[in-house]
């Protein structure tokens, strides 16, 4: 058996035993955005056709398995956690706190071309355009991390589509004072306090790089495959 085939192989059972997680798409959030990510999500894979675009390895957090912040909290403590440096970053004054993109295009536009390359991949050219203006959508949540001078270092859109939140984008300076964990700490809390829905998103786990991956995996979200319907 090739060294390819036995990838194949492996694949493929990796993929027979992913846990089946049912994602509802409501289009009275925003018909037209819903719509739109409905139809991207369930288009067919770029490399596996037989599949929908975001169905395989779908990262998936399960908020309802936690009843309050302080559960989740618990579950993503101890040495190099998630917890850890989310706690490293609030102790150097780092806060998050939800934004109006607009007073912070400088802000947007200086963490969008901080780096070239993220993760092994070259940045797509929309971070490399400068915007002048965002227009909030009704059904997104836009969450930025305030260092102690007030300074946008990271952000975050989170889009609402139904049973799920995800996130849209998410990026940040490289500073390692934990800043990335501690926006995604948080917005998670809020997510459980809310109690808004179910699952949180970050994209999937099988087109990510390797740290990637392990990033996801600190804040609890597990490759499923997802099932997608729209009402």
């Amino acid at each position: 058996m090739t060294h390819k085939l036995s990838q194949i192989i492996e694949r493929i059972i990796q993929i027979a035993r992913l846990p089946v997680v049912h994602l509802q798409f409501c289009l009275d959030l925003n018909p037209e955005d819903v719509e739109t990510n409905f139809r991207n999500f369930t288009r067919p894979h770029p490399k596996y056709k037989i599949f929908q675009n975001k169905s395989i390895g779908a990262a998936l957090l399960d908020l309802n398995q936690f009843k309050t912040r302080d559960e989740y909290l618990q579950m993503i403590k101890g040495h190099n956690s998630a917890g850890h440096h989310a706690k490293k970053a609030r102790g150097k004054g780092y806060v998050v706190t939800e934004i109006d993109q607009n007073d912070y295009i400088e802000d947007i536009y200086e963490i969008n071309t901080s780096t070239e390359i993220r993760q092994g991949r070259i940045m797509d050219d929309a971070y490399r355009e400068k915007q002048t203006s965002y227009r909030a959508a009704p059904n997104f949540k836009y969450f930025g991390v305030l260092s102690p001078n007030g300074k946008l270092k990271a952000y975050a859109e989170l889009g609402f589509y139904g049973n799920f939140a995800a996130f849209r984008r998410i990026i940040g300076v490289r500073n390692n004072d934990g800043i990335m964990h501690l926006m995604v700490t948080e917005v998670v809390c809020q997510l459980i306090d809310a109690r808004d829905c179910q699952y949180l998103m970050y994209d999937t786990y099988f087109g990510a790089s390797e740290g990637l991956q392990t990033f996801k995996k600190m804040f609890g979200f597990q490759p499923c495959r997802a099932k997608y319907s729209i009402s």
